[in-house]
């Protein structure tokens, strides 16, 4: 019995390993805790449609989605933890798990943790409560986009809807000004060779952008909070 147990055991850290080193993410239970926490990491480039390099790090569109419903259907998972340290990447891959977090049910708490630049500033307000590090930085600038542009009237159209939606996204799960918002993005004078605004971790919360300064122990405690606040109301 003893032989069992302890395969069992090691077969449960292999499944957690595989899951960290395919996935990012991992059920976190601490023993003086009743709360199910599904860690998930977003790291690198969020990759979108087409697939990045081989020798760059990135989180797949596609994998995360499936990841976030299970998490929102299992009923053993209390809440959920996103780790962000993300150089930002494909639009409307980004965009996409940005909705999939926001639409979640169960309580919710971002960590910036590096940097959400670009796509992750949508990723990092996405959730119910959002830290960054005192080290942290974001970097807000207009939507780009790689490959052919045909130099017509749609085009500049086109761009200019899709700026609304990260804009309206963001101010509808921030605290921020749209007005103020739109004024760091298409800022001339932060960027040596680019448009936009870099903001480091306190500038982030003065603005409105990220609810507070933290590190790992004050989201966690932070969304213990929220779970069981979450439990009361739900009983």
């Amino acid at each position: 019995m003893q032989t069992n147990t302890q395969d069992n055991d090691t077969s449960n850290v292999s499944e957690k390993s595989e899951q960290i080193r395919e996935y990012g993410q991992i059920i976190l239970k601490e023993n003086n805790s009743q709360h199910h926490i599904f860690l998930l990491s977003i790291i690198g480039e969020i990759e979108g449609h087409e697939q990045s390099p081989g020798n760059v790090k990135t989180t797949k569109y596609e994998h995360v989605l499936p990841l976030l419903a299970m998490a929102e259907d299992n009923q053993e998972i209390d809440g959920i933890l996103v780790l962000l340290n993300t150089m930002g990447g494909d639009v409307e891959a980004g965009l996409a798990i940005a909705e999939m977090i926001a639409s979640i049910s169960k309580p919710t708490v971002s960590l910036v943790l590096g940097g959400s630049h670009s796509i992750g500033v949508p990723l990092a307000v996405s959730a119910d409560y959002s830290f960054i590090v005192p080290s942290g930085t974001m970097i807000i600038h207009p939507v780009r986009m790689n490959g052919m542009v045909i130099g017509v009237i749609q085009t500049y159209e086109y761009f200019e809807r899709i700026q609304e939606r990260i804009l309206n996204f963001i101010v509808n799960n921030s605290n921020i000004a749209k007005n103020h918002l739109k004024k760091m993005m298409l800022d001339t004078s932060k960027l040596a060779k680019d448009v936009g605004t870099v903001l480091d971790g306190q500038e982030t919360v003065e603005c409105g952008l990220i609810d507070a300064i933290g590190g790992i122990s004050d989201a966690l405690h932070k969304l213990n909070e929220m779970i069981e606040e979450f439990q009361i109301r739900s009983c």
